[in-house]
């Protein structure tokens, strides 16, 4: 979220700018601007990630839990 606000920012779009480039409404670029992560699904992130010319990269492991042991 953060490089696709950059790469707005970067390319000095407006929001309505920004919202042609995205196929999303200019609302929806203020939502991303004010960082509402919670508005928006990964499938719509990545796409508008895509529209800016990004390459997203994913990457799934183990969580690393702590020992149960003590000390």
């Amino acid at each position: 979220m953060m490089a696709l606000e950059r790469r707005i920012a970067e390319a000095g779009l407006s929001q309505e700018q920004a919202a042609k480039l995205l196929g999303v409404t200019q609302p929806r670029v203020s939502d991303l601007v004010r960082g509402k992560i919670e508005l928006f699904s990964l499938d719509t992130l990545v796409n508008m990630v895509a529209a800016v010319g990004l390459h997203v990269e994913m990457r799934v492991s183990d969580c690393v839990r702590p020992s149960s042991h003590p000390g």
